[in-house]
């Protein structure tokens, strides 16, 4: 648009196309339209217009990891995520059990209803008042319940095993969300917590087990693979490890066979992940990971069934 010629036969001045009767001599270095001073956006050549940008947004390929994952993943929201749901279910523990039984064991060390209803255990089971007369039955996995396979990894016992665990998934889940992106390792996540579940309810489906270290474990056998295939050093990773296991076997109520299933199956997944070919990489990885997924799920039915 322009603006009706002066008198004197000069040529008329432009008008902004996207505002009306501003006079400018600035236009799009791409398109060439006239723009005013708030519409010209800086580019690398020039000033572009807000048509010309939005349409290089729509065609532009997105940057990725070297995974196929989206860079979103370096603002580390899925991580931050996670962390906010476990602390919200810990705040849910100590809100139904009541603040003084909290400090009288839940708050630290004790077993709350929180975790009689989400963790992991075969059988049902009842609460008592210590007479031997049943509160509550709890239904357990071998009875349907099968979503405390999810439930349990975001259940824990005591504030301690809380802090731990949540400083161990800041620390590793940061580094690995911006590696794999936030859908990768949400996923890469949620099969850690429930391959370790899994392992719990084969191997000692009578205990009541729960919390996000089977995850965690899941999420150090996923770093190694992820910083072997970066060619970054990946064996400091494996004295850490080593020192966990040992833990896990050697302290008493620490369920060595949710962190060892994590592990197995972190280290099953970053395989998958790391080592993808470029070629079809998404639907690789995707299979790796869908086969995992439908594996522990039929692993968990068959059981449940047989018995």
């Amino acid at each position: 648009m322009t603006s009706p010629a002066p008198q004197g036969g000069l040529p008329p001045i432009p008008s902004c196309y996207r505002h009306p009767g501003r006079e400018t001599h600035l236009k799009c270095s791409r398109c060439e339209k006239p723009i005013c001073p708030d519409c010209m956006i800086p580019a690398s050549v020039g000033h572009h217009c807000p048509g010309c940008v939005a349409e290089g947004r729509r065609t532009q390929r997105p940057a990725l990891t070297h995974f196929g994952g989206s860079q979103a993943g370096m603002h580390g929201y899925v991580t931050k995520a996670l962390i906010g749901v476990n602390v919200a279910v810990f705040l849910l523990g100590l809100v139904l059990v009541g603040a003084r039984a909290a400090f009288d064991g839940g708050l630290f060390t004790g077993a709350t209803d929180i975790q009689f209803l989400g963790g992991v255990t075969g059988p049902s089971f009842c609460s008592d008042d210590g007479t031997g007369h049943c509160l509550q039955v709890y239904t357990g996995i071998d009875d349907g319940a099968y979503y405390r396979m999810f439930t349990a990894m975001f259940i824990h016992y005591g504030i301690l095993h809380l802090a731990l665990n949540m400083w161990a998934l800041w620390v590793l889940g940061r580094s690995l969300e911006a590696a794999l992106g936030p859908i990768r390792f949400l996923a890469l996540y949620l099969l850690c917590g429930f391959g370790g579940n899994v392992a719990c309810y084969v191997l000692s489906p009578d205990a009541l087990s729960a919390g996000a270290s089977t995850a965690i474990y899941g999420l150090f056998a996923a770093y190694f693979f992820v910083l072997k295939r970066l060619g970054r050093d990946a064996m400091s990773v494996i004295p850490i490890i080593a020192i966990n296991v040992l833990l896990s076997f050697s302290i008493d109520g620490i369920s060595w066979q949710g962190h060892l299933g994590g592990l197995v199956t972190g280290a099953v997944c970053g395989l998958g992940l790391a080592y993808a070919p470029r070629e079809n990489r998404t639907l690789v990885q995707g299979g790796v990971l869908g086969a995992v997924f439908l594996a522990l799920v039929a692993v968990t039915v068959g059981i449940s069934l047989a018995g």
